[in-house]
């Protein structure tokens, strides 16, 4: 790392790490600092930090002192900072406590501890991420609808312009700075598509292991947020940003490769699902009904489950059928795969993919049997998903299963933290009840 430093004539370096939300905290230093192998503290406490910037009462019994912990550079995540002002860059770290414990409640440990399960048994997951947003207007006025940015043609977008090329070429400034930005990072998209909603786009990751995977995520949602305020709009990842519109998800493709033969562990010889792949679907039906609260983080991304609005609202898996929450595409046997279609786009990547691959493992684990495959439209099937955001938290709190994977420490202090912002948005008075409830009840 110092020689590439060195090389790249960088600065300045951003010190990040990846918060609960998902967010990028950190410290920006001189590089010759990093160089020199400084060590960089940060207080435990940023992982107890709502989104709103709140604490839960938890803090001050979990970290009294808040203690500080130490930084460890990921030297495989330096990239370029290809929108700073001078030759800067970042790079992830990890973190650990003065004894060199990691810290529990790090998104990115919790991910590592469901990986080193998988490699236990011989497993080497595959993940690659489907990333939905939306690309608006600027509004300083949080009370005010977000709207459609204006294309280079001078128009906005009046109704959903699902796969269309020409509404993708409206932006086309903004995706050649996009790619000059991911160039410069060394990051690899496999493909951008113009989604259903107004202005709603989807960028599709390539496939590979799931750490490197959390870490381009977490990265590409700075560098498009970053590449949209270039051309004076913004990206958003809010699950639901625009009524009546479909919700921004977040679809994981996993796969599990055999460690010692590199052969694809889902399928068998003749390219059909085998009984690993079915006991790790029939897990995603046990176990994320549990876990909701993990990949729907936020009152918002409840909003998003709505019938008939691209999102599944209930548990079922089908053969190549987009309107399940488990899907398995028309695969080869080495790409045998599922689409876990469930997370909002809002969520913290570590935490969805090691969710993900928490409920999978533990189906395998327990030889649990799935559902028969639904053959038509489940958007015609009963809703299953929970659109209470309070209860999806205890339930959450009360699976002994996912607290042994992910860790107690790690489900108690997302929970709280959880439900602080949750408190936080009960104190706040709708639109909806002043135009509705205020002289008529």
């Amino acid at each position: 790392m110092k020689d590439w430093i060195k090389a790249n004539q960088i600065s300045d370096i951003e010190c990040i790490v990846p918060d609960l939300a998902g967010a990028a905290r950190g410290k920006v230093v001189p590089a010759s600092k990093v160089a020199e192998g400084a060590e960089l503290r940060l207080p435990q406490s940023i992982f107890l930090q709502g989104i709103n910037g709140n604490y839960p009462t938890l803090s001050k019994d979990k970290l009294p002192c808040d203690d500080d912990m130490l930084l460890k550079p990921d030297t495989s995540t330096i990239r370029h900072l290809p929108w700073a002002e001078s030759p800067s860059a970042q790079v992830i770290h990890d973190c650990v406590d003065k004894t060199g414990k990691p810290i529990a409640f790090s998104p990115r440990y919790v991910l590592r501890k469901v990986l080193d399960l998988y490699h236990a048994e011989g497993w080497k997951p595959v993940i690659a991420p489907e990333l939905e947003f939306y690309l608006v207007a600027k509004n300083p006025d949080p009370t005010q609808p977000l709207k459609p940015p204006v294309g280079r043609t001078g128009r906005t977008e009046k109704e959903g312009q699902s796969y269309s090329v020409e509404a993708l070429h409206e932006f086309s400034k903004l995706y050649k700075t996009l790619n000059e930005y991911c160039v410069a990072q060394g990051l690899k998209i496999d493909g951008v598509i113009h989604e259903e909603g107004m202005g709603q786009m989807e960028i599709n990751l390539m496939h590979g292991d799931p750490l490197a995977l959390a870490d381009q995520t977490f990265l590409y949602k700075r560098t498009i947020r970053e590449a949209a305020l270039a051309h004076g709009i913004c990206a958003t990842f809010m699950a639901k940003p625009i009524e009546n519109q479909p919700g921004n998800a977040m679809h994981i493709h996993q796969s599990i490769v055999d460690l010692e033969t590199g052969k694809n562990s889902f399928s068998t010889p003749d390219g059909k699902p085998n009984d690993l792949l079915l006991s790790h679907i029939a897990g995603l039906q046990k176990y994320q009904p549990e876990a909701m609260a993990l990949v729907t983080p936020y009152i918002n991304s409840y909003r998003r489950i709505v019938r008939d609005m691209a999102a599944p609202i209930n548990f079922h898996w089908g053969y190549d059928n987009r309107t399940t929450g488990f899907r398995i595409p028309d695969n080869k046997p080495n790409s045998m795969r599922i689409e876990n279609r469930l997370a909002a786009a809002d969520v913290n990547p570590y935490i969805a993919i090691a969710t993900s691959l928490a409920c999978g493992f533990i189906g395998m684990k327990q030889s649990l049997k799935p559902s028969a495959p639904l053959l038509g439209n489940a958007y015609n099937e009963p809703l299953q998903v929970s659109r209470n955001w309070y209860g999806a938290l205890q339930r959450l709190s009360a699976c002994e299963e996912l607290n042994e994977i992910l860790g107690e420490e790690f489900i108690e202090v997302y929970t709280a933290v959880k439900e602080t912002e949750f408190d936080d948005f009960l104190n706040q008075i709708s639109p909806w009840e002043r135009e509705h409830l205020l002289l008529k009840v």
